[in-house]
This record gives C-alpha cells, sequence and structure tokens, in this order.
C-alpha cells in the first residue's frame, strides 16, 4: 500500500552557537571542526545533504531518539555551517539516502523497535510504505547502516 510520508531533518538553530566557538571551546565539548575533502562522505542532518568538499562542518554527538525507553539513542551526526533545514516535500526522499546503505527502524507511540530492515537507499520508498502498513508503527528513523550514523526522522503525512 502507497502511504503518505514526510522526511523531517534537524533544526538549524540547534547548531548555529557552536560555530561560532573556538576548536579549544569545541574540544571541551567533544565536537570536531572538519573541513570537507570527499563527498559523499559528510552528510549533513540540517540540509539532507551531502556536504561540498572545501565546507566546514561540525561531528558532534546527537541525541537523536530523546525517549522515555530502552532505545533512547544518541550518536556522531555532521551539520554543515551554512546548512538551512530541509522541509521535504510529501513523499519527497532526500538525494543524500539514495546512495547508502541505510538501516530503517520503525517505533511505536511508546517509543519501542517494532521493526527493523537494513536496505539500499534505492529500496527506501518501499521499505517505508511496507513497515507504515504495520499501523503501529508511528514513525520511522534512518541511519547509515554501516557507521550506524542516525539520518533523519520520516512520519506519516
Amino acid at each position: 500500500m502507497e502511504h503518505k510520508f514526510q522526511f523531517h531533518a534537524l533544526d538549524e538553530k540547534e547548531f548555529k552557537q557552536f560555530f561560532e566557538k573556538s576548536n579549544e571551546e569545541l574540544s571541551e565539548l567533544a565536537i570536531r571542526r572538519m573541513i570537507v575533502d570527499k563527498k559523499p562522505g559528510f552528510p549533513c542532518r540540517v540540509s539532507l545533504e551531502d556536504a561540498e568538499v572545501g565546507e566546514e562542518v561540525l561531528l558532534l554527538s546527537y541525541t537523536h531518539h530523546n525517549a522515555d525507553s530502552p532505545y533512547r539513542s544518541s550518536g556522531p551526526i555532521f551539520v554543515r555551517k551554512t546548512a538551512t533545514q530541509a522541509a521535504p516535500g510529501v513523499n519527497e526522499i532526500p538525494k543524500m539516502l539514495h546512495h547508502r546503505l541505510l538501516s530503517v527502524r520503525g517505533y511505536d507511540k511508546d517509543a519501542m523497535l517494532i521493526s527493523a530492515a537494513a536496505i539500499e537507499g534505492g529500496e527506501l520508498k518501499g521499505t517505508i510504505n511496507h513497515m507504515f502498513d504495520n499501523p503501529s508503527i508511528d514513525y520511522l528513523h534512518i541511519h547509515n547502516a554501516k557507521p550506524g550514523c542516525y539520518n533523519c526522522l520520516v512520519r506519516r503525512a
């Protein structure tokens, strides 16, 4: 069955303050400033785009599943200095996900894991539709399967 779904990026406002800090201040917060040296390789969780070679990014730990659940989780993410929050349309899949091996995780309203799959990016639309066939699944998290890093949230539209 075809479902209406929408991807949600992280809010740029959460990260702007960090770009103003010195490398020493960032180090104290366990954040690293980096210059992109290859594309793809630095997927931004705010713009939902791969950063361009030469761009400044921050690598930081982020609590992407801030839930009262055993599945509460955090991990490393990249954020581009020039990023503005992406707002993909209904059923629009960000291009940065097309060429990656992904982990798709489906959670219920209590933030409990109901379903998970490891897929190639080209299979994402079908996997989203399949997972949303289960009415118990409230939302999805998309991760890069090899490093396990969080990419974005998907909700029913």
